[in-house]
Order: C-alpha cells, then sequence, then structure tokens
C-alpha cells in the first residue's frame, strides 16, 4: 500500500547576515549538510557537502557562497533533491558554522541572521540564531526518511561552540 503523504521533494535552504562593522574582518558564515546512511543515521557522515563541494550524486548542492554577507538577498544558498537522494540515505543534517580564522566569533556577534527552509514557496520553518547567542555553529533541519521511503523534515536549533571541522564530527552523534 501506497502513502499519500508525498514528504519532502527538493529543498532549499538559504542564509542571510548583515556584513561586519567597518574595520572589523568579515563575518563568514557557511551552510553545511551531513548526510548519513540509512544502517549507519548517528556519528560520522557518509559524506559532508560544503563550501567549495557538492554530493557525489548532485544531489545536494550549495547554490551561493558569501565569504562576508554582503549583497541582497541570501548570502548562503543550498539545494538538497531528496526525490533523487538514493535508497542507502536515511538522514540528512543542515548546519551552519562561522569560521574562527579571524578570531572568535559567536551567532550573538553577527548582526542579522537569517536562516530559512523552503520547499517552493512553502516556508518549511526558520529561525534568527536568537536562542544560540554563545554558539559557533548550530544544525538548523534535520530530515529524515520515513518507512516507506518518503522524506520528512523536521526543524531543529541544536548549538554548538566549537571549531568547524570539530562540529561536524559532532552534528550527527545526537
Amino acid at each position: 500500500m501506497s502513502s499519500l503523504n508525498k514528504g519532502v521533494g527538493k529543498v532549499e535552504v538559504s542564509l542571510r547576515w548583515d556584513p561586519s562593522p567597518l574595520g572589523e574582518a568579515p563575518h563568514d558564515l557557511d551552510i553545511v549538510a551531513a548526510t548519513y546512511t540509512a544502517e549507519a543515521p548517528h556519528g560520522e557522515p557518509a559524506y559532508v557537502v560544503h563550501f567549495d563541494s557538492r554530493s557525489p550524486d548532485g544531489t545536494i548542492n550549495l547554490t551561493r557562497d558569501s565569504k562576508t554577507g554582503q549583497g541582497f538577498g541570501s548570502d548562503e544558498v543550498m539545494t538538497l533533491e531528496f526525490d533523487r537522494l538514493a535508497p542507502t540515505y536515511g538522514r540528512v543534517l543542515v548546519g551552519v558554522v562561522i569560521q574562527q580564522r579571524d578570531g572568535h566569533r559567536v551567532f550573538g556577534d553577527v548582526a542579522n541572521t537569517l536562516v530559512k527552509v523552503a520547499e517552493g514557496h512553502t516556508e518549511l520553518g526558520q529561525n534568527d540564531f536568537s536562542g544560540l547567542p554563545t554558539a559557533t555553529a548550530a544544525v538548523v533541519a534535520e530530515f529524515v526518511r520515513g518507512d516507506t521511503g518518503e522524506w520528512q523534515f523536521r526543524e531543529v536549533m541544536r548549538g554548538y561552540d566549537t571549531e568547524p571541522q570539530v562540529f561536524i564530527s559532532l552534528m550527527g552523534s545526537d
């Protein structure tokens, strides 16, 4: 018997923030996605998509990448095509990290942050990181494949105070 619930298909995660004040080092935030197999949905990801990369099968792509937050609209955009993702995968987490190369920065240091998750014109979730002012990274969305194969979205806002590379190994351990 097939399900009437289609689940999510193609999703866009967008991130924006204001540039750092004049004279300060740029704020550089990045969207990252970690993909986990159905057999091992926690711990180390099967692969990670971040700046300068895409998923091996082309289903997860970072289509816009900013290092400063300058410009109009979204500064970073990632597209995830769940309707094309191989059945091997059962969980995908999307996070946001602040690059720490110019000193320790937390979400409370970055003005007007906003992350949105949308499928087409339907907004699935949004958050401004105000609940995580001391975090340097956060898991912002979780997608889980259901028993009948459909993908479900779960809004998450879980903060971490760690370096970007360490965050990638921690984000799926919950």
